[in-house]
């Protein structure tokens, strides 16, 4: 895909329209409504598959490491609030000897589901591709259990270049006479890292969960447009909650709850929406770019 692709020459033409496409598009899908069964399903998938993650890694790398690593990130999915999810996995991970079989099929089954019903998602998204190819229901069953594999790769990975990253930050210079510190410069390696993680892990979504082969260039476009999103919308996340909200007056004890499921909801939003701009940017070749989509009907028909 370069400029040249008539596909983008047309966006570029008419970038408005597209983008108003798109969200009628997203609106006729009900992305709203998708992104709230997503991010219920990944509320409760979040702790279970957290739980195996360290488990399974902490034989690898050191716990402690682990949940710093992850207490960082999860910052991204629910600004503020990280800290008590953490010790929530800490605790339950210094009492890991009830971890027995029925326990472990059990976290197995909820740490899927989120994978399960976003891909039930994006095949609303990406009704065009499901019409013509069905994927066969034994690899939407192995799925989400091959995703959190390669997920605890990652995060692996991650660990390892963060700790490295971390360590530059306790160094310093000698620079023109000044001993210049490098926690400035560790810091924003950290935060290219985690955007790059990002990008990573919303592209590879777009890649596996649509039936079908997704081009990488395709799903490099959902993974940025979502990213982007999601960055203005977690640091407005982080200003509102610190200065203006006061959920914490209305929920009591419930506040982290409530305000990880907001959070997991406008982040399945963000994320379902870079799947439609894919998905209205494949039709652009059989359809008008004009063309209003046709919403989803849920009442029964007249007869």
């Amino acid at each position: 895909m370069t400029l040249r692709d008539p596909r983008v020459s047309r966006i570029l033409q008419h970038p408005l329209m597209f983008a108003l496409q798109t969200l009628r598009a997203f609106r006729a899908n009900q992305g709203l409504l998708l992104a709230g069964a997503v991010a219920y399903y990944a509320l409760l998938s979040i702790v279970p598959l957290l739980i195996l993650a360290v488990i399974g890694l902490s034989h690898f790398v050191d716990q402690q490491e682990l949940l710093q690593t992850i207490q960082r990130y999860l910052e991204w999915i629910a600004p503020g609030h990280s800290a008590p999810l953490v010790a929530e996995l800490s605790n339950f991970l210094r009492h890991r000897e009830v971890l027995g079989p029925v326990l472990l099929l059990t976290m197995l089954f909820f740490s899927s589901l989120a994978f399960t019903v976003l891909e039930n998602a994006m095949s609303v998204i990406f009704v065009h591709r499901v019409a013509i190819r069905r994927r066969h229901f034994l690899v939407s069953a192995l799925l989400p259990y091959c995703y959190i594999f390669f997920l605890g790769i990652g995060l692996l990975l991650v660990t390892g270049v963060s700790a490295g990253l971390e360590t530059i930050g306790e160094e310093s210079v000698m620079l023109l006479g000044r001993d210049w510190s490098l926690a400035k410069l560790s810091g924003l390696l950290l935060y290219l890292l985690g955007v790059a993680g990002e990008i990573f892990l919303l592209t590879s979504i777009y890649l596996v969960m649509p039936v079908g082969r997704l081009s990488v260039s395709h799903a490099l476009i959902g993974g940025v447009t979502a990213t982007v999103l999601w960055e203005i919308t977690r640091h407005l996340l982080v200003w509102y909650f610190a200065t203006l909200s006061q959920v914490s007056l209305v929920y009591g004890s419930l506040t982290t709850a409530i305000i990880v499921l907001l959070s997991l909801e406008l982040a399945a939003a963000l994320l379902l929406y870079g799947g439609q701009v894919i998905s209205e940017f494949e039709r652009i070749e059989s359809e008008p770019i004009v063309q209003p989509p046709q919403p989803i009907r849920t009442d029964p028909p007249l007869t």
